[in-house]
């Protein structure tokens, strides 16, 4: 039996596929290309040593998600396709919703006909939003300021909802910021277009790929007036979805955990820790608040810890080496 990856040659979708191929599972990918490389396929082949068998196709097509289980032993499922920046979600609300949701919506019905037994799907904090005291437990209020974060949280609520009235166990992942790669550097981050999230930008002023880091923001309340995010490395994102598909919970519900470190980081704390990781400076200039971005989060991660047996073992220093090595083999990205 084998694990279908939806997303899976995105930047985390890659990660969870090897992680599931180094604890013995089988694996199928499942990706449209439209965020991702062709040639991660490759890469992830040369590090799991195998025919990785991929399939080209939206996983919001009911047709294209008939053939994949028609055509493999699937029973169990991790979810990672979706649109993911919060500022492009403000500007394209529908198109957030109808992608996202129609493929959690199409997905579980797949899945649930085929007598899938577990779905793991890819969510995130920011189905919290800013109402919440830090750090962030499981049970705080979830109130989104963005059409992404509604999506995140409308799919969970879905999937709670068709685990309950079927016989599949469902997982929600909710996780912070990841960062990092690979150790081999062969697989990491490569976004298509501007990158929304902060440590790629810093890579790109490092690689010489643009003159200097935008902060967004500089008048939060916060100690240096920058956000404050919870760093996590996608490393140990991977073996918390390992951890995940191998937790015991009973048919027909459904649980969430939160993954991060536990701690909160801000903007110009993570641009000097990157400096001295990489022993070089990094300009940056103050710009505008994006629509969306919230003032801090961080995570409680006690959950996780106690019920799954995770917690995050790298810390910063290393999520920003990590970075760099694939960054640095890759510097105009898969494709070069």
């Amino acid at each position: 039996m084998a694990t279908l990856v939806t997303g899976g040659a995105g930047f985390i979708g890659s990660h969870i596929v090897v992680a599931l191929h180094d604890a013995g599972r089988d694996v199928v990918v499942l990706d449209d290309f439209s965020n991702a490389s062709r040639r991660v396929v490759d890469a992830l082949r040369t590090l799991t040593g195998s025919h990785l068998p991929v399939v080209e196709g939206d996983a919001g097509d009911p047709d294209v998600l008939d053939a994949v289980f028609g055509g493999n032993r699937i029973d169990s499922v991790v979810h990672f396709a979706a649109r993911k920046s919060v500022a492009e979600s403000v500007s394209d609300p529908l198109g957030y919703y109808r992608s996202n949701l129609g493929s959690v919506i199409a997905l579980a019905a797949a899945a649930i006909d085929r007598g899938v037994g577990r779905l793991v799907f890819s969510s995130s904090a920011t189905v919290y939003g800013s109402t919440s005291a830090l750090p962030v437990a499981e049970d705080s209020p979830t109130v989104p300021d963005s059409p992404y974060g509604q999506t995140k949280l409308m799919g969970e609520r879905i999937l709670a909802d068709a685990a309950a009235s079927s016989d599949m166990r469902a997982v929600m992942l909710r996780y912070f910021n990841p960062v990092g790669a690979h150790p081999s550097g062969v697989i990491g981050e490569d976004p298509s277009g501007e990158p929304a999230n902060l440590v790629p930008r810093i890579m790109q002023v490092v690689a010489g790929r643009r003159d200097r880091l935008g902060v967004f923001g500089a008048d939060y309340s916060t100690v240096d007036g920058t956000a404050v995010r919870d760093y996590v490395h996608v490393m140990d994102l991977a073996e918390g979805h390992v951890a995940a598909l191998d937790t015991d919970i009973a048919p027909s519900s459904s649980r969430t955990y939160n993954l991060g470190t536990g701690s909160g980081t801000t903007v110009l704390q993570v641009l000097a820790a990157a400096e001295e990781a990489l022993g070089t400076r990094i300009p940056y200039k103050v710009a505008e608040r994006r629509p969306g971005d919230i003032e801090a989060s961080w995570a409680d991660c006690t959950r996780a810890r106690d019920e799954l047996g995770w917690q995050a073992r790298r810390g910063l220093t290393q999520m920003l080496a990590d970075h760099w090595n694939f960054v640095r083999q890759h510097l105009n990205g898969y494709e070069s």
